[in-house]
């Protein structure tokens, strides 16, 4: 990822530069520099304590928000938070109580739709694109959101619930990460979905005949000259680089084409300014007439809601709680929300820290 990173800056530098002449800013880092520093990582096994000093150790526990995701638990002598029963990929663990917790609450506000509401909404969005002879793009991160969505549109197609609209994964990081996360994707104890648990003995989980992945920047151009409906997935997911953004710019200008939305937009990111429907976006330093349709689907992320977050939160309680507790990684409101609603779990009441407050614990 961190290669596939600096390829991109790279890209969008040589582009930016060739548009719009010297003076812009080169990549934080190059392929090779990502390279050496991913030589410097050292795997350690889940649910095992790790010595690093003698009196500092760690263990991981399982996540379930990517593959390799973990909660930290860190013990000294003196985590992230995902969803419950996703496809792909398994629940996470509950933990002992601790001094200290560290937590997430990007959704901590909000609850996410069930999952067959969110086929049923992105059937509704490719049928209303094959009717007007349009195109969907979807910017999705390349790991973990793509491989769902796609796997979403393979239990569509095997149930004849959308037709045969080409689909291309334009990710040279979603592919390869496709590979690996096919010979670990995980199918829940507890997951009553037949056609799910159908598919976990099919050897193609992330296949199916009309599905392309892409992997040139020739083939990327020549997307954007076909014509037909088609599918587009490709990152970054908050459309701020990579290949996603020049197939915006490409449909952006046609009411016949669709931006489907499927995750968090951050503040003063291109798909923030997409779902606010603004009459005019700026691409690479140009403005943009936003003609094509913008679409949202809530729930698509593997990010823990409100329910998921309380039920952790509880199942902490029953095993010691937690002393102080910080939540992070969240807007000001949504981590507010949270901090009531997880309070009688907590021996203090949460903090949010503030931007370049410090605590000493």
């Amino acid at each position: 990822m961190l290669r596939d990173s600096a390829r991109i800056q790279q890209e969008d530098a040589t582009y930016l530069k060739r548009k719009f002449g010297k003076g812009r800013a080169g990549p934080l880092y190059t392929e090779d520099e990502a390279r050496r520093t991913a030589w410097l990582f050292e795997p350690l096994d889940s649910d095992k304590w790790h010595e690093l000093e003698p009196d500092f150790r760690l263990r991981f526990r399982e996540a379930g928000h990517i593959p390799g995701s973990a909660i930290v638990e860190i013990e000294l002598q003196d985590g992230v938070l995902w969803r419950r029963q996703m496809p792909l990929l398994p629940s996470p663990d509950t933990v002992d109580g601790c001094d200290v917790l560290i937590s997430e609450s990007t959704y901590g506000s909000g609850v996410h739709p069930p999952t067959t509401d969110l086929r049923d909404a992105l059937r509704s969005v490719i049928q209303l694109a094959a009717d007007n002879d349009g195109r969907v793009i979807i910017p999705a991160f390349s790991l973990g959101r793509t491989q769902l969505i796609v796997f979403l549109l393979k239990q569509m197609r095997n149930e004849g619930l959308i037709g045969g609209l080409p689909v291309f994964v334009d990710s040279p990081l979603a592919t390869r990460l496709t590979d690996v996360c096919s010979d670990h994707w995980f199918i829940n104890d507890d997951d009553d979905d037949p056609l799910r648990r159908a598919l976990g003995d099919d050897r193609d989980t992330f296949d199916f005949e009309g599905l392309s992945y892409v992997q040139s920047q020739q083939e990327s151009i020549a997307l954007n000259r076909r014509s037909g409906p088609l599918i587009v997935i490709s990152a970054s997911g908050m459309c701020e680089n990579g290949r996603v953004v020049h197939h915006i710019r490409h449909a952006i200008g046609c009411e016949r084409n669709t931006i489907l939305i499927i995750g968090y937009q951050a503040r003063n990111t291109l798909g923030r300014r997409l779902l606010q429907q603004r009459d005019k976006v700026s691409v690479f330093g140009r403005e943009y007439p936003v003609r094509a349709r913008v679409a949202r689907i809530n729930g698509l992320s593997a990010h823990a809601d409100a329910e998921d977050l309380k039920w952790w939160f509880e199942q902490l309680a029953s095993r010691g709680g937690s002393r102080t507790t910080f939540l992070v990684h969240g807007e000001p409101d949504t981590a507010t929300a949270l901090s009531g609603l997880v309070r009688d779990c907590c021996d203090q009441d949460p903090v949010v820290p503030r931007m370049y407050e410090s605590f000493e614990i």
